[in-house]
């Protein structure tokens, strides 16, 4: 089946995360997260990827190449964002007249349920949400809602779609558009029709809503789903990758070091006397930890990263080139690449009412849903000796702490 990828988003909504790296090459256990959402299509049966690329264009290039899992790869421009259905409008021109799915790059899909979708034409991905309002929720016919809802994740397909609802205020369900969509052929000449929404884009959804109207447009239910679109789903992105690896150890290990579970270190890697790793953790290439280090949770330590004497880290992404100076502690947090941290700087990763950590998300602060988050940093930060930051906080690219500095609000 031929599949759109789409990949061209620069991806706003991650803030400084993506000043200089588009969202689709941002790192999942090692790896750019476009690559990802190609793994789970090559498996579902994807013969031809046409991926749409825009913001940050060589970049996604560079990373995917010609092929992706044996499955070869075409590209074409869509010079302005203006929505999902001008992106696959763009790729039209490189597509057969059969049947094609489109995919949203930034997403990551469990395969067993990809293959139904690619099954099943036309079809588009479902998904319980927790906060439906973000996502586009779909209205299925009569009691096939609970029906879709019930066999999720038992490898059944169930539900004709009635229609989509972009981000309403108050959703009538808790199921959402996946963004994994099987369209029939000819579908692609219906892209004409589409007029311009509301938010000033063309959306595929729009699309899929006429299709409706003339086919049994099925939903397909995903056991395991994530839109990674705002930070906090970044993390939990690489939890799921992370926790998918299986223990490798290539790289230096000192033998009073101590790696428990699937821990993978790299050629290349260093890691030093009195260390401890708890898997799932992914130590890459020219990395170093310690000595008397503590790494666990689902971490990952970019190329050129290195956690100094004492450090703990957990939960966390650790970019390229960054460092983690002796006597810091980071928990459930996101470090771009060329950070540096003094020493003694710590990272709060809860509230002390319980309370979700809220992030700021295109200026409005959001519940990350999660009871632990710590930070947000852009890159080359760098903080002063015992710096202290609150949870919830970002950091812009290139801020500074001074000594001793207590970090509360954002700069």
């Amino acid at each position: 089946m031929q599949t759109v990828v789409l990949a061209a988003g620069k991806g706003s909504r991650m803030g400084v995360l993506t000043d200089e790296t588009p969202k689709p090459c941002l790192p999942v256990a090692g790896r750019p997260l476009v690559s990802h959402t190609l793994d789970a299509a090559a498996v579902a049966g994807a013969s031809r990827f046409v991926v749409v690329v825009g913001c940050g264009a060589d970049q996604v290039r560079g990373v995917l190449g010609d092929s992706h899992a044996g499955v070869p790869i075409d590209y074409c421009h869509q010079p302005e964002q203006r929505g999902t259905a001008d992106a696959v409008l763009t790729a039209r021109s490189l597509l057969d007249d059969g049947p094609f799915v489109v995919l949203n790059g930034d997403a990551l899909y469990d395969a067993p349920s990809l293959s139904r979708v690619y099954d099943h034409v036309p079809s588009v991905g479902s998904y319980v949400a927790e906060e439906p309002s973000q996502y586009g929720v779909l209205s299925l016919a009569g009691d096939e809602a609970d029906e879709n809802r019930a066999i999720s994740g038992d490898g059944g397909v169930a539900g004709r779609v009635l229609g989509v609802t972009e981000k309403p205020d108050e959703p009538s369900s808790d199921l959402v558009n996946a963004g994994a969509y099987a369209f029939p052929a000819g579908a692609s000449d219906a892209l004409d029709d589409v007029a311009e929404s509301e938010r000033g884009e063309f959306e595929l959804t729009d699309l899929l809503g006429s299709l409706c109207a003339t086919d049994r447009v099925k939903a397909v239910p995903f056991s395991r789903w994530i839109d990674v679109g705002r930070p906090w789903e970044l993390l939990a992105a690489n939890e799921w990758k992370l926790g998918e690896l299986t223990r490798a150890v290539e790289g230096d290990v000192a033998d009073g070091a101590t790696l428990e579970g699937d821990v993978i270190v790299e050629s290349g890697a260093t890691v030093h006397d009195g260390v401890t790793i708890e898997g799932p953790a992914l130590i890459q290439s020219g990395a170093t930890v310690g000595p008397n280090a503590y790494v666990r949770g689902a971490t990952l330590l970019r190329p050129g990263a290195q956690v100094g004497h004492a450090v703990e880290i957990k939960n966390s992404v650790i970019g390229r080139d960054t460092s983690v100076a002796h006597l810091s502690y980071v928990g459930d947090s996101i470090l771009a690449p060329e950070v540096n941290f003094g020493a003694g700087t710590v990272v709060a990763n809860l509230r002390h009412d319980g309370e979700p950590v809220e992030l700021a998300v295109k200026d409005e602060r959001r519940s990350t849903g999660r009871r632990k988050f710590g930070i947000v940093v852009g890159r080359g930060t760098k903080t002063g000796i015992d710096t202290s930051i609150d949870a919830g906080v970002t950091l812009s690219p290139g801020s500074r702490t001074a000594v001793g500095e207590s970090v509360t609000r954002d700069r």
